[in-house]
């Protein structure tokens, strides 16, 4: 091995070792839920500077958001955890697009590569004096809502406290775009997902009344799983956040409640 290629080696490992230690104190300072979580919501134009898309963004307030800390509290008050957990805001519009995420078939060092130059681009774009510890940063690509358009995967990083959110850029899908933040919010404090490979939610931890009678028709979805189900096969997506729940697997899994 010549000189060059172990030097580069090695400060890649630093590089590796410092981000893991720092995101581990991340994730314990923000699971002990001491005090409430900044949840910072950054809007991007999806769709090449689309018109319609930013006459959208430049009408959003933080009011939009509400929704989000409001159902948080609601969920985390029936675990007894904290009172006020999360605090939303708006905040600048980003004209520097995020590194592109991997692609679904990507290999394990391709999503770890992505997921360091996220985080640096995050670091340069959004810097916070608070290191970072107590504020989770949602970038959330706003897409011109087409009939038939399907939006790419949005996703949440346990490591960093990041998400990528994709959404439809018109008032009549604020409600839905709150599920989708809300899902991948809490994908960064450790909850994990709850469907399948088919999108359908896995029974009984997915399912908001698992010990229902009879089980089909649900009424709402569990957070994490995002579907209502409708039998076995057969869900559909929660339109707003009051048909959602959070259960209490993803409560043990944020530290809401304790695992026993």
């Amino acid at each position: 091995m010549n000189w060059w290629k172990f030097t580069r080696i090695t400060i890649l490992l630093a590089i590796f070792v410092t981000l893991a230690f720092y995101s581990k104190i991340q994730k314990v300072q923000a699971r002990s839920w001491a005090t409430p979580l900044q949840v910072v919501i950054y809007p991007i134009n999806g769709d090449n500077n689309s018109s319609s898309v930013n006459e959208y963004i430049n009408e959003l307030d933080s009011s939009v958001f509400q929704p989000v800390d409001d159902f948080i509290k609601q969920q985390s008050l029936l675990y007894k955890s904290s009172s006020h957990p999360t605090q939303t805001q708006l905040g600048a519009v980003m004209t520097v697009q995020p590194p592109a995420s991997p692609k679904p078939d990507a290999n394990v060092f391709a999503i770890i590569a992505w997921s360091i130059k996220l985080r640096y681009w995050a670091y340069k774009n959004t810097p916070d004096v608070n290191a970072n510890l107590h504020r989770i940063r949602v970038f959330v690509y706003y897409h011109e809502p087409v009939a038939g358009r399907h939006l790419e995967h949005s996703l949440g990083l346990d490591k960093g406290l990041i998400a990528i959110v994709h959404a439809f850029a018109a008032e009549t899908y604020d409600e839905q775009n709150n599920v989708v933040i809300v899902h991948e919010l809490l994908h960064t404090v450790g909850a994990t997902d709850k469907y399948d490979v088919n999108g359908q939610p896995l029974f009984p931890s997915g399912y908001a009344v698992s010990n229902q009678s009879p089980l089909y028709p649900q009424s709402k979805a569990e957070i994490m799983a995002i579907g209502i189900p409708e039998s076995v096969t057969k869900s559909h997506m929660a339109g707003n956040l009051n048909a959602c729940v959070i259960g209490e697997q993803t409560a043990k899994e944020i530290n809401w409640l304790t695992v026993r």
